[in-house]
């Protein structure tokens, strides 16, 4: 089963905590055993798996990660603006897909674990491809 996640973020750097939509994707796929690939077909963001419990530890992800690589003007590439340019080099450094396990009908993650989208270039439109195989 195929299923597009449709979403809109809020600020030019964020994560977004997607897991109630990819475990409803899971759902209704009605794949008791096997997997769940997430794939971000952006070049500005990416897919972090990490807590979403303490609502500071987003915060700090995103703002080592912008420590790592800020936003600056001595890019090589420029065709778009410099934030653009750190969201690729963010985008490639944090990774764009992550599998899943799915046993007995429910996603395999720790108890604090969320699926969270790395905006690195926003506000904007985003959408998340979701494919459930069983297995």
């Amino acid at each position: 089963m195929f299923t597009e996640i449709k979403f809109h973020t809020s600020s030019r750097q964020e994560l977004v905590n997607l897991l109630n939509e990819v475990k409803g994707a899971i759902s209704q796929s009605g794949v008791k055993n096997g997997i769940c690939l997430v794939y971000c077909p952006h070049t500005t963001g990416g897919l972090v798996v990490n807590s979403y419990l303490d609502p500071k530890t987003p915060k700090d992800i995103i703002t080592e990660i912008d420590r790592l690589i800020p936003t600056r003007l001595d890019f090589f590439h420029t065709v778009d603006t410099p934030s653009d340019a750190a969201g690729h080099v963010k985008s490639s450094l944090v990774g764009i897909q992550q599998l899943f396990i799915i046993h007995e009908g429910e996603l395999v993650l720790g108890h604090s674990q969320g699926i969270l989208f790395a905006e690195f270039d926003g506000p904007r439109n985003r959408e998340l491809y979701i494919k459930v195989i069983e297995g």
